[in-house]
């Protein structure tokens, strides 16, 4: 039963990873599941590339229908990342999955 609720705690956070600022929680708690971890970092590479977009787009509001589109992109590889954890797999998300290997913590 204790080995089902770590489990379950790790899918949480791996999940979590995902959700906006959120990604922070898992790293910020210094977790040294290596699933957990990878997760992490690419919920992190997904987060900071909406904070820049967002910055920039901000910068120029004209551009606000791409903007838009982005953020259905981060919904979408959003999704990926929540389904490869339910999953139980380690695959990188398309577009930046490649960023996230170069984080090491």
């Amino acid at each position: 039963m204790e080995e089902i609720s770590k489990k379950s705690q790790k899918n949480i956070l791996a999940i979590i990873s995902y959700i906006g600022v959120l990604c922070l929680v898992p790293i910020l708690t210094k977790e040294k599941d290596e699933f957990v971890k990878f997760h992490a970092k690419q919920g992190l590479v997904l987060f900071v590339s909406e904070v820049i977009v967002w910055v920039v787009f901000s910068i120029i509001p004209y551009l606000w229908l791409i903007g838009n589109l982005f953020w259905i992109l981060w919904v979408v590889l959003s999704i990926i990342g929540i389904m490869n954890v339910l999953n139980n797999q380690k695959k990188e998300i398309p577009l930046i999955g490649g960023f996230a290997k170069k984080f090491k913590f």
